[in-house]
């Protein structure tokens, strides 16, 4: 059968994968207007669910190891997916504060935002191929994953009540170490990561941001990574929601762009679901562990909570401050 050759195991993961990035990189070629990226998160998000759908019908020939039953692989996916794009959106924050400090040229956001993410994403997969073994060899590191899953929540719901705390970049060790190793050049040369002067090589101010972005994403994996094994810990199933998550969100920071700060209660949203998500992972072998379709509900519940409570708080302030 042609569907069960083209995504079976890893491999048809692989194929699926390049395929979407080279999609996303020949988008990168002109600047991303807002209906083109409101079109285009719409296509990523239903093309995980289709995912979702074709591994409910050959989850067997994906991964014929596995112990879950097609619907339990799929549920799992959503869940890890939803989970995994919530919290990707908190990037999205730190990526226009980067932009910003670093001053981007918006020609030059696109194709930045691209590499970064695939920058991350080859990362994370070294991330989750050394983290899956490990929990299958150590099983306690579950639990040191919910504590601090749940610290990392109270941390954010403290940050968010306090306002957020503004960030540098400029002295990060990976921008200080590509100093001290490349000579940088002052100006931007369009998509250009090299340039070449009189002296030889420099590296411009491009190849500086890209690092700089799938390094932070990384910093912000050591969060999402952990919660989404809380989730499954069927690596093909975190690998694929990351995958998911991580294409589309170059065309919804487009989407959302000044938006972000209309999220009043993104942070406690997103805080709470982390210390839910480390919950879940402490009681995981008790008679109380929690349902993976159980925290599917809590995860949207959530999201729909937080997005409403945010345009009401919005319409408020309007109302009073027109």
């Amino acid at each position: 059968m042609f569907l069960t050759e083209l995504f079976s195991g890893y491999k048809g993961l692989l194929m699926l994968t390049l395929l979407m990035l080279g999609i996303d990189l020949f988008l990168t070629r002109s600047s991303i207007s807002f209906r083109s990226a409101t079109i285009w998160s719409i296509f990523w998000l239903a093309l995980a669910f289709l995912f979702a759908g074709a591994m409910y019908f050959l989850w067997s020939d994906l991964s014929p190891a596995s112990l879950l039953s097609s619907s339990e692989a799929a549920t799992a996916f959503v869940t890890g997916y939803l989970l995994e794009k919530s919290l990707s959106v908190d990037n999205l924050f730190v990526f226009a504060l980067i932009f910003s400090q670093y001053k981007v040229p918006d020609k030059n956001v696109p194709r930045i935002l691209m590499l970064g993410i695939l920058g991350a994403l080859i990362l994370r997969t070294l991330m989750i191929s050394v983290g899956a073994p490990l929990i299958a060899e150590f099983h306690m590191i579950l639990y040191l994953f919910g504590f601090f899953l749940i610290w990392t929540g109270i941390k954010m719901l403290h940050q968010s009540q306090h306002g957020q705390e503004s960030k540098c970049f400029s002295d990060n060790f990976t921008v200080v170490f590509i100093k001290r190793v490349l000579r940088v050049s002052p100006d931007y040369s369009g998509n250009k990561l090299f340039i070449r002067d009189d002296i030889g090589i420099l590296a411009t101010p491009m190849l500086v941001v890209v690092i700089v972005i799938a390094m932070t994403d990384v910093m912000f994996a050591l969060d999402s990574i952990p919660a989404i094994f809380a989730v499954t810990q069927e690596p093909y199933l975190v690998l694929a929601a990351n995958v998911f998550a991580l294409l589309g969100l170059r065309s919804l920071y487009f989407v959302l762009g000044g938006m972000l700060t209309r999220f009043a209660y993104l942070h406690h949203t997103l805080a709470f679901m982390l210390c839910f998500i480390g919950t879940k992972m402490l009681l995981i072998d008790t008679p109380f562990a929690i349902a993976t379709s159980m925290s599917l509900g809590v995860i949207i519940t959530s999201l729909v909570v937080g997005i409403v409570a945010s345009i009401w708080k919005r319409w408020k302030l309007e109302k009073i401050l027109p």
